[in-house]
């Protein structure tokens, strides 16, 4: 099968990458966009736009039926979700599949179940994967006290059908367990519409890896690296990098097959990213989840490997076998991604939407941004911050930080806050340098009073 007409079902900077992807590949194009989105560069880029709503996301972006009526009325044979919005949505993969539009991703019952956390983890355990220390369907109090003395504390409940932090709750000691989950089981019926959760055994110095793996129809299945994603706020990820840091090299070997058998267990179809903590303690490394989509720090991968992962999805989803073999697959340097947002760090990260005045990106050798943004675009309130990703790479990891902090003071955005300072000076670390931090270094360096007076230096 040929796809002629993809439907580019999101926004911003995903839409401008994946319309590229299909320009390049000689497909038509046409983008649903909302009413905020009608001057949007992906709107001047497609092939055709189409309003599929209001600006509110939960009557455009988010609307299964809005978006699938607007992809065959079009005439697209084919959609792709991008990432966010209903990329991972099983929903919208069964009605493409109705309509006789090839959804570009895995099929329905693979992101059914791989997105819930209790049936990902038990497919993990299936395959040999190594898992967290835990307990399943935490659905009473008594439950929760039962499973942490049995683990010991601290422990972690999470929410069984989300993630983004949501329904998260760290609990040290058995006086803060009662208030924990209720606070975890409210925030999760909240926000998935489900208060089931699970809980497992709280890993304090933890750096997050994750594998990238691409599996066709005909059951081949490979990984092209991981990425180290250790630098979050809040559990959303700030900087991401690669090869891994920090981790012995027998235990990146490990994970990267414990990936692919993963992905061959439930014959996965699409590009795919495996996510693994590890313990920096123990030296040992568990599964954490499986996003079925493309990753937002996806270019990280693709500069150190030379593979373009969203060409390939594009291949897959047409019925072609994969070209690759693992053998092909080389990592050649190092590459780090900063997302960079409308947010004003030394106000809580407040949202900062408003009209950009100066937009001056850095270029040269190793240098990439994707963005959906330019000088006088006007970032609507409605979405997502993110304004960019800025990417570089380097013979090594030293060389490729000393080029994007060269690339983060080059880059000239005003007109409203953004994150550049707030990275600027995360990167100036000496921590950072030297791969001494976990997932939650950054809270611990936004407690520091010299980090901040620093900040509102740069900021000024």
């Amino acid at each position: 099968m040929t796809i002629q007409r993809v439907f580019v079902a999101n926004r911003g900077e995903i839409a401008v990458r994946i319309i590229r992807a299909c320009q390049e590949a000689g497909i038509e194009t046409v983008v649903g966009i909302s009413e905020a989105d009608r001057d949007a560069l992906p709107a001047r880029m497609a092939d055709q736009a189409i309003c599929i709503g209001p600006a509110p996301s939960a009557s455009s972006y988010l609307s299964v039926d809005a978006v699938v009526t607007a992809a065959v009325g079009a005439g697209c044979d084919a959609l792709h979700p991008g990432y966010g919005f209903l990329a991972e949505n099983a929903d919208l993969a069964e009605l493409c599949a109705e309509h006789d539009v090839t959804f570009i991703g895995p099929r329905s019952e693979t992101i059914r179940s791989l997105g819930d956390k209790i049936s990902a983890r038990k497919i993990a355990e299936r395959a040999g994967v190594p898992v967290v220390p835990g307990r399943d369907r935490v659905s009473s109090y008594e439950d929760a006290q039962a499973a942490a003395q049995e683990i010991g504390f601290p422990i972690l409940l999470k929410a069984a059908a989300g993630g983004g932090g949501r329904g998260m709750q760290v609990v040290r000691s058995q006086d803060r367990l009662q208030s924990a989950f209720d606070t975890a089981r409210a925030e999760a019926r909240a926000a998935f519409g489900n208060d089931t959760l699970y809980l497992e055994r709280f890993i304090g110095r933890a750096r997050h890896v994750e594998v990238q793996v691409l599996g066709d129809r005909h059951g081949k299945v490979l990984h092209l690296g991981e990425r180290d994603c250790t630098l979050q706020r809040r559990h959303q990820k700030i900087v991401e990098e690669g090869p891994a840091v920090s981790v012995p090299p027998h235990l990146v070997d490990e994970m990267r097959r414990a990936a692919v058998d993963l992905a061959r267990s439930v014959e996965y179809e699409g590009a795919g990213t495996v996510e693994f903590i590890f313990d920096q303690e123990r030296e040992e490394f568990f599964f954490l989840e499986v996003n079925t989509r493309i990753q937002v720090e996806h270019p990280v991968t693709e500069l150190l490997t030379g593979v373009d992962l969203v060409a390939e999805q594009l291949k897959i989803a047409s019925g072609m076998p994969l070209a690759l073999e693992q053998d092909d697959i080389r990592l050649t340097g190092h590459a780090i991604e900063c997302r960079i947002n409308a947010e004003a760090a030394l106000e809580g990260f407040r949202p900062c939407p408003g009209d950009i005045v100066t937009w001056e990106a850095p270029g040269g050798q190793g240098v990439r941004v994707d963005t959906h943004c330019y000088a006088g675009y006007r970032v609507p309130p409605f979405y997502d911050s993110m304004l960019a990703k800025l990417i570089v790479t380097g013979s090594d990891r030293d060389d490729a930080l000393m080029r994007m902090r060269a690339a983060l003071a080059d880059f000239k955005l005003t007109g409203i806050d953004t994150t550049l300072p707030f990275l600027v000076a995360l990167l100036g670390r000496s921590e950072f340098a030297s791969g001494a931090v976990s997932t939650r270094w950054v809270e611990t360096v936004l407690e520091d009073p010299d980090f901040l007076k620093q900040l509102e230096g740069d900021a000024a």
